[in-house]
């Protein structure tokens, strides 16, 4: 017990009330809290520590007076805790209210982490043995700051402090909460990494729905998820509606971490650009039975499947046309997207279609006509998404029977563009075109497309299902992310050269970060490959999870099988062997196909054209159109950087279509920080989206564009929320949006990745900031761009950046 503090002006020492005395320069006063009861001994109720009350909360031998709290004493118990006073809080409103008038208060099992910033320390129970069985588990790395102690009793966690280890409290906690058995390997509960993974147990993913994330306000993990189903898709819309966070805010990480958990499985198709996975509404439904228990079930659009395939609506759009956007029912609303329209929750009423554009191919009737759709029913610009389609914007559902007629007419469909379907295939934009290709893939691009468009067999699948088929060794398409790619290989068969394909798997970009493609080890000629294609897509339709939608893309069933189970079983439904991987015919050159380039064919050359995030006007797709039925052969390219191209321009007509105005709007020779720019939807469209990202996108390259090195061509991709739809994590800078809290006010801002790429050596960006707000994101980015451009080591950034942990690695250029 210390009596005093020894010093004079400053601290020296304590001395005890034994006599003895420690030297010290700091001294640290935990107060802890003591019960007020002054007025409970007044008025003459049992006092002892606190105000003594039973199981139903009242105080003895006095009728109608309850106590919870601080300043009451349970069972010789005095909780200085919140999260106790919230579980009394509830007995007693159970009783009082009548709800359960038999509702008893028997303890908590508590546990508590210390608040105060950078330090890591969580209590809970028991901290030393009381029973001689009692067994006592520790570990100590004080050079880390790291102590680790356990006391398990019954083979039950009783008790536990840790300090400078918090990615292991939430496990620990709901084990001591829910009294759960311990596995016999004591070492698990302290170093939860799995070796077969390379992943830890708690991951958000991992945690039981049932645990409590916040203690101060009693806010379990489905509480959090199903706030963010409701709508609330950012950590602040998520604290304003569960109240998490906002007691001593210790909890802010786990909720931060299941918050993008949940985003990650809540995909909308206006942020489907490319390779993130189509969960527009996966949903968890809440049922709060007598015991007061949550009970999840997932999740509600296998449900929706069950009762009426997607397709079955397209029939119904004309009575729902007429009906009103009101009138339409929840899973109707999911289901139009297997039709490609899509509503919008910004802007309700106004609704989004995809259209699709296989390989990226079209003409200028087609775009002509997506123009005149725009100009007549939408808000004037269409968006050119990173799936080489165009998105239509702000029609209501009334229009819709009118814009399918219009796009039949010229061969154009939004048919299976969102939701559980094959999106959008996607190719080399200069497929036929190039010098640069093994051989033209488009016709395989349209072979596969027409075997799944409107085939029921091809609609119920787990996810979403990207496809990438290309034959161009410049890898100008993004193969890696994609769940099953195609590229070009070459392999000797029979004493012959033949050009085919290389095979591979389960890549992915959102649902937990990006996932490079697995290689099959398989090769397939041209003729065989769309048949490929649909036995792996069964595979993934009869054997991929169907439970949580956030766990169910492609990935995850090549990660739980294993390549050569998979390989195995597509050699199974094939019906004979399967070929060995050929020579990956890919050069370590990339390209965009932007600025004036030479065909294969004499005479001839197609003009790229940058679309800026991809956002174009009507007005620039009726230039489009002329332009390309002027200089050209009518038909027109989208690109995955959500460019466009003009193909088959002779050579005396290069100068004149370089001289369109258009063309000084849509530039073939832009500035290199706009040369790569793309974009996710941002959260003008996507409910999913933290931060507006277009307009910040463009901003921030104009700004860059005076400070990037000559001729240096710099890829930019923005991403507006966790599931990562600007495929921020292959660029060489990649932009994560997020908010956090700057002097007490909500601001939107991004967490900045380097160094990443698709292609033969492709590598997922490296995360070297956090937390920077937008507003300060071009003067952070221009230290940047001396990194990216070949100087070693990152130059020194004053706060409030904060550098991505680990920190203090060299980052080198090709990093």
């Amino acid at each position: 017990m210390t009596t005093t503090l020894l010093g004079d002006g400053r601290v020296t020492g304590v001395a005890f009330k034994d006599g003895s005395t420690l030297e010290c320069e700091m001294v640290v006063i935990a107060a802890g809290i003591r019960p007020n009861v002054d007025l409970a001994v007044r008025a003459g109720l049992k006092v002892d520590r606190g105000i003594v009350v039973g199981d139903d909360l009242a105080c003895p031998d006095v009728q109608d007076v309850f106590a919870i709290g601080e300043c009451a004493e349970h069972r010789g118990q005095v909780y200085g805790l919140v999260a106790p006073v919230w579980e009394q809080a509830g007995v007693l409103a159970d009783r009082l209210s009548g709800r359960n008038p038999d509702a008893w208060y028997l303890g908590s099992r508590s546990s508590t982490k210390l608040k105060v910033a950078g330090v890591d320390l969580a209590v809970m129970g028991d901290k030393e043995p009381v029973e001689e069985e009692d067994e006592v588990v520790s570990y100590a790395e004080p050079s880390r700051g790291i102590y680790k102690k356990l006391i398990v009793r019954n083979n039950r966690l009783v008790g536990a402090i840790l300090l400078g280890d918090g990615a292991v409290v939430p496990s620990l906690v709901h084990a001591f909460a829910e009294e759960k058995l311990l596995t016999e390997s004591r070492s698990e509960l302290l170093f939860p990494l799995k070796l077969d993974t390379g992943r830890a147990d708690t991951d958000p993913e991992r945690i039981p729905d049932t645990a409590q994330i916040c203690d101060c306000n009693v806010v379990s993990k489905a509480q959090i998820i199903q706030a963010v189903l409701g709508g609330a898709f950012s950590l602040q819309a998520v604290c304003d509606k569960t109240r998490a966070c906002t007691g001593c805010g210790s909890c802010k990480p786990e909720v931060e971490r299941i918050v993008a958990l949940a985003c990650q499985g809540l995909t909308t198709p206006d942020v489907l650009t490319h390779a993130q996975p189509a969960v527009e509404a996966a949903a968890i439904d809440d049922a709060l039975p007598a015991d007061g228990r949550v009970v999840v079930t997932l999740n509600k659009i296998e449900r929706y499947k069950s009762e009426k395939d997607g397709l079955d609506i397209v029939p119904e759009v004309p009575r729902l046309a007429q009906e009103g956007w009101e009138a339409i029912t929840e899973g109707d609303r999911e289901r139009l997207k297997w039709a490609g329209v899509f509503f919008r929750r910004q802007t309700p009423g106004l609704f989004m279609m995809r259209v699709r554009m296989p390989n990226g191919l079209t003409t200028a009737a087609q775009i002509q006509t997506v123009a005149e759709i725009s100009r007549d029913f939408g808000p004037g610009y269409a968006d050119i998404t990173t799936r080489q389609q165009i998105q239509l914007r702000g029609f209501q559902i009334g229009h819709v029977p009118e814009i399918w007629d219009r796009l039949t007419a010229v061969g154009l469909a939004s048919l299976q563009t969102g939701m559980d379907n094959i999106r959008n295939v996607i190719g080399c934009p200069v497929a036929g075109l190039t010098t640069h290709e093994l051989f033209d893939a488009s016709p395989i691009v349209r072979e596969f497309t027409e075997t799944f468009l409107r085939n029921k067999a091809y609609t119920n699948l787990p996810r979403k299902f990207n496809v990438g088929i290309t034959a161009c060794r410049e890898h100008c398409t993004p193969a890696e992310s994609q769940d099953v790619a195609l590229t070009p290989a070459t392999r000797e068969i029979d004493g012959r050269e033949v050009h085919g394909f290389n095979v591979a798997v389960g890549g992915k970009m959102g649902s937990g970060g990006y996932r490079i493609a697995s290689p099959l080890d398989v090769f397939v000629r041209p003729d065989e490959a769309a048949t490929l294609c649909s036995h792996i897509t069964f595979i993934f339709r009869d054997h991929g999870s169907r439970a949580a939608r956030n766990r169910a893309r492609l990935a995850f069933l090549v990660e739980a099988w294993g390549v050569e189970k998979f390989r195995r079983e597509l050699q199974r439904r094939v019906g004979r062997p399967l070929l060995a991987a050929g020579t990956d015919a890919r050069g370590q050159r990339s390209a965009d196909h932007l600025g004036v380039v030479k065909q294969k064919q004499a005479g001839l050359h197609y003009v790229g054209m940058a679309v800026p995030v991809g956002r174009i006007t009507t007005q620039q797709l009726f230039d489009v159109a002329r332009i390309a039925d002027a200089y050209g052969t009518g038909d027109v390219r989208v690109t995955v950087g959500q460019n466009l191209i003009i193909p088959n321009v002779p050579d005396e007509k290069v100068p004149a279509l370089i001289a369109e105005p258009l063309l000084q709007e849509l530039r073939c020779d832009p500035p290199g920080a706009i040369r790569g720019l793309v974009s996710c939807t941002g959260i003008d469209y996507c409910h999913l989206a933290l931060i507006e990202t277009k307009e910040l996108a463009l901003k921030t390259a104009h700004h860059l564009v005076q400070k990037l090195p000559h001729g240096k061509v710099l890829s930019m991709h923005w991403s507006g929320c966790p599931a990562g739809c600007g495929n921020h994590a292959a660029a060489d800078i990649g932009l994560l949006g997020k908010n956090i809290r700057v002097d007490g006010q909500i601001v939107e801002a991004v967490d900045v990745f380097v160094g990443g790429k698709s292609g033969p050596h492709a590598r997922a960006g490296t995360k070297v900031f956090e937390d920077i707000p937008c507003d300060e994101l071009p003067h952070v980015l221009e230290r940047v761009i001396p990194y990216l451009s070949n100087k070693r080591t990152m130059p020194s950034i004053a706060p409030p950046i904060r550098p991505a942990q680990p920190a203090g690695a060299e980052l080198h250029a090709d990093t």
